[in-house]
């Protein structure tokens, strides 16, 4: 089961109940208190819903969590608070594998780099169709839904400080805008006078999106909550380092496997972030880059995944987590 707060988690936990079939669930970030200092209302509502809501989680195989970070902030959010943690190593398929017959998988390791650059440069191209003006300059990247959890404002002011030093780089601000915030932030990049700097080309998706990423500098992510983050790992999948807050849960391995800078979701914070990134070297950018598809497979590959959750569900048993 993904997610939690609705009514098929206990759908799931009746119906595994009745069969005697274990199930387990991800919370994927809605247990963070950060919802509950910033939607009161809300939270109280779950208070109310918790008693249903916690024997879904109680009665769980494994509560699935994608970072020890998230897994120690959800037992901070309600009580009684007792259920199965599991940490799994969860990711994204590699973008960079594209063998779907047996045949190919016996191509050899160099005719196999040469077909991922000659699709890394076709879908930076179909990205630069579709955004002319940034052909020839450098550009970071924010890809995510366009929402006030996100510090999307954050950057905004942190770029029209920092856009002076650097006149040949822009910012891309690239997602869906279901809150309806994307037409207040162009008028804030206007009042900062940063519009003519700042490119908003909505949801990418496909090839258009990898393309985006692949020819971006950096991806950036000033978010005041994120439990896991799929772009973030995304970017280091493709060889792109990451500029991302302390809220981001993986923040951790990014910085311990050097391929990204972290600051605090603050304005100071995230200015910060942009100014160290702006003043390293090409050859330091280019270092962090280089160590960006080692990290993704070491931690990130989502191979890992089914294997650590295929090995909860064939244990016979499971011991119930320490109090």
């Amino acid at each position: 089961m993904n997610g939690i707060w609705t009514f098929p988690d206990l759908a799931v936990r009746s119906a595994a109940r009745r069969t005697q079939t274990p199930y387990g669930i991800f919370a994927h970030g809605a247990l963070d208190p950060w919802f509950n200092r910033t939607y009161p209302f809300k939270h109280l509502k779950k208070i109310l819903y918790w008693p249903f809501q916690y024997a879904v989680l109680r009665d769980a195989r494994a509560v699935f969590f994608t970072s020890e970070t998230e897994r120690d902030l959800a037992k901070s959010s309600f009580s009684p608070n007792r259920w199965n943690s599991v940490v799994v190593p969860y990711g994204i398929n590699d973008p960079e594998d594209r063998r779907k017959e047996p045949m190919q998988m016996l191509r050899v390791e160099e005719e196999r780099r040469r077909e991922n650059r000659s699709r890394s440069e076709a879908q930076k191209e179909a990205f630069f169709r579709m955004m002319p003006g940034l052909r020839g300059r450098r550009y970071l990247l924010f890809l995510a839904r366009i929402h006030e959890k996100k510090g999307c404002d954050l950057l905004l002011h942190a770029f029209a400080k920092a856009v002076a030093s650097v006149p040949e780089v822009d910012l891309v601000i690239a997602g869906p805008d279901a809150a309806g915030l994307e037409a207040k932030l162009q008028r804030l990049a206007e009042k900062l006078g940063i519009s003519k700097r700042v490119h908003w080309p909505g949801l990418l998706g496909g090839e258009v999106k990898w393309g985006a990423i692949r020819a971006s500098d950096a991806f950036v992510l000033p978010s005041h909550q994120e439990n896991f983050g799929i772009a973030v790992v995304e970017a280091i999948a493709v060889g792109r380092p990451v500029l991302i807050s302390d809220q981001v849960n993986i923040w951790q391995e990014i910085e311990l496997d050097e391929v990204g800078l972290v600051e605090p979701d603050t304005l100071e914070g995230t200015e910060r972030l942009l100014y160290r990134w702006f003043n390293l070297s090409a050859g330091e950018r280019d270092a962090m880059a280089a160590r960006a598809r080692a990290s993704f497979f070491k931690r990130y590959a989502m191979n890992r995944a089914a294997v650590a959750i295929n090995k909860i569900f064939n244990q016979s048993g499971m011991a119930t987590e320490a109090p």
